[in-house]
């Protein structure tokens, strides 16, 4: 061996490494020519399209219907990498590489992998941007989720945190090992940077697009403040994500998909014709003054008591084809996914994107009232209609106030006559607590739960002869 020479490899060596990159070359080839042959698999053919697969329809995989391209491509990076890893395999053997692939590897295609991508931690450059124009007042809310593999939540939740306070954004952000769920207010410009930095973050790639970002007029004054945290799981269901998990979601129709079966189900139930429910899966204080006309609406308080709910309302649903829906539809894949775990629906549908996606194409269309909204907004609207009323003189409202009293945090619908006659809490029982609390010298603020939280049903039993009566009087 000449001096300065490294030593020749030895039957224990790694390979050199021109070698391990023409491996790494071979393995992303093969997984490409996977990817793409399996995308392939799912078109569904040009004679195959019209009434029955919608007009834009394109693909179909796992009861789902794709009119575009990134939408295939993140519904399988997102739910057949092992699949598309397993194929790989097979494509390496006969790949045009010049040498054999490496055993045990599995590199993921365009970023995706088996296990998660690695988390960039990449801040947007603001330098270019005046402070003024990042403050705004004038700006926007953003909604939005992304259910994907998150091998590091702290390590997400520490980047979320500090690139929202970079953007001077406030609002609530959850992330877990299922993904991340967040509603952020700030500037049009920290809000437009937010969703670039989002979309290029490796972890979201072929998985999030501009589209899952829902929009509307506010700023960073929506929020008291900014909140970001892990938790079990980015929308709380108190299920173990993965006993019920995300992956077995219903199908996803487009708004324009759902708002054709509300159409036919509305015609059909005016009738007593129909084997659809419309089913709510929001709480009681948002379906109460906004929701789709002729629809189921629980009457719980959180979501976390949804699944009771479906428990204990299995003969309503038996045999039944179920539309559901939510705010932005994040409810909505836990919540379909926990009922079609079930098996006694004969389908499960949801509306891709919520109510917010639905109301940009027909803000006049079936659904009805105000959209709640977890902010300082309560509410944001699309048509004029007001479907709910003062809580003590019965006159049409829908603007939402905390109840006055501090020991409670229930809402409350009292319309400015009322409110000017002092009647502000959200019972009789909080009105005469709230002087007692307000006159203590200490200032404690204390937190429980009155009269309109204990006397309401934590989990009601439905009677679908009822429901079917009072279809499309709203």
């Amino acid at each position: 061996m000449v001096p300065g020479e490294a030593p020749p490899p030895g039957p224990g060596s790694p390979p050199a490494e021109g070698e391990a990159a023409a491996a790494r070359k071979q393995r992303a080839w093969a997984r490409r020519k996977a990817f793409s042959l399996f995308v392939k698999a799912k078109e569904v053919p040009a004679v195959g399209r019209g009434a029955a697969g919608g007009a834009g329809v394109r693909w179909r995989c796992c009861r789902q219907a794709f009119e575009e391209l990134a939408g295939i491509h993140r519904h399988v990076a997102l739910q057949h990498g092992a699949d598309i890893g397993q194929q790989a395999g097979l494509e390496a053997e006969v790949s045009p590489s010049s040498g054999p692939a490496l055993a045990g590897s599995a590199d993921g295609l365009d970023g995706h992998s088996c296990s998660s991508p690695e988390i960039s931690c990449t801040l947007p450059d603001t330098s270019h941007v005046s402070y003024d124009d990042l403050t705004s007042k004038v700006g926007e809310v953003l909604l939005y989720y992304c259910y994907c593999e998150v091998k590091d939540p702290e390590k997400l939740c520490a980047w979320q945190k500090a690139l929202c306070q970079h953007l001077h954004l406030t609002g609530k952000v959850r992330v877990a090992s299922e993904g991340i769920n967040g509603t952020v207010g700030g500037s049009k410009v920290a809000t437009s940077l937010y969703i670039e930095v989002m979309l290029s973050q490796p972890l979201f790639k072929d998985i999030l697009c501009q589209e899952d970002f829902k929009s509307s007029a506010g700023g960073a004054h929506c929020f008291p403040d900014l909140r970001v945290g892990v938790f079990k799981e980015i929308v709380p269901m108190g299920i173990d994500p993965k006993i019920v998990s995300y992956k077995e979601t219903g199908i996803h129709l487009s708004p324009q998909e759902f708002h054709r079966e509300v159409e036919q189900y509305l015609s059909q139930a005016s009738q007593g014709q129909s084997d659809t429910i419309l089913l709510d899966c929001r709480n009681f204080y948002e379906s109460k003054i906004g929701h789709f006309q002729g629809c189921l609406a629980p009457d719980i308080r959180k979501f976390s008591y949804f699944p009771s709910y479906v428990d204990e309302n299995l003969e309503l649903f038996k045999d039944k084809r179920v539309l559901m829906y939510c705010t932005g539809g994040i409810r909505c894949e836990r919540g379909s996914a926990y009922l079609r775990s079930k098996a006694v629906c004969r389908e499960v549908y949801q509306l891709k994107g919520g109510i917010h996606k639905y109301l940009e194409e027909f803000p006049d269309g079936f659904y009805r009232g105000k959209l709640f909204v977890f902010d300082d907004r309560y509410a944001i609207c699309s048509n004029e209609d007001i479907i709910s009323a003062c809580r003590y003189c019965g006159t049409l409202w829908d603007q939402y106030k905390l109840c006055s009293s501090q020991h409670c945090r229930q809402l409350v619908l009292t319309c400015p006559s009322c409110r000017n006659k002092g009647l502000t809490a959200c019972c009789p029982v909080c009105q005469e607590k709230e002087l007692k609390v307000t006159s203590r010298a200490s200032g404690q603020t204390l937190k429980e739960e009155c009269e309109c939280t204990w006397r309401r049903p934590r989990v009601p039993i439905e009677h679908i002869s009822q429901r079917t009566l009072d279809v499309g009087k709203d």
